[in-house]
């Protein structure tokens, strides 16, 4: 990839860097509690993306936990009205790039592969990606 590319594709994840999102999210205490990704985070065909969970989906645990949370209680709004929680998109993956979660999980990668073990990293630079496949 050029230096000029690149720049442009940090520059993205640079924007991204102050926005505030809908409601407070950490996958810390999902994770503590042994949930894994795909518990919540499901891979449709034809497998390009994983998607967030619905927000009855988040609600199946959260009726009962943390449910006097103002976030719970915002959360437990929009799966009454059968909305989806409005999450601003924090990466933009290049026009020139195609990437497919489906191959990438067929090939026996685990999700914090790329995001992180402790799964707060949200936006990956194009530099991991191309060292990883250097590597693998």
């Amino acid at each position: 990839m050029s230096r000029w590319l690149f720049a442009i594709f940090l520059f993205r994840a640079a924007a991204f860097a102050d926005v505030v999102q809908p409601l407070p999210f950490s996958h810390k205490p999902h994770l503590a509690v042994a949930l894994r990704c795909a518990d919540c985070h499901q891979n449709p065909d034809p497998g390009e993306n994983v998607t967030f969970p619905a927000t009855t989906k988040c609600m199946t645990c959260h009726v009962a936990i943390a449910k006097d949370k103002p976030s719970i209680q915002k959360l437990a709004e929009f799966a009454k009205a059968g909305r989806p929680i409005p999450w601003v998109r924090v990466n933009q993956i290049p026009g020139y790039v195609f990437f497919s979660h489906r191959v990438h999980l067929d090939a026996s990668q685990k999700c914090q592969t790329c995001h992180a073990a402790d799964a707060e990293r949200a936006v990956l630079k194009m530099g991991e990606c191309m060292d990883c496949h250097r590597q693998n």
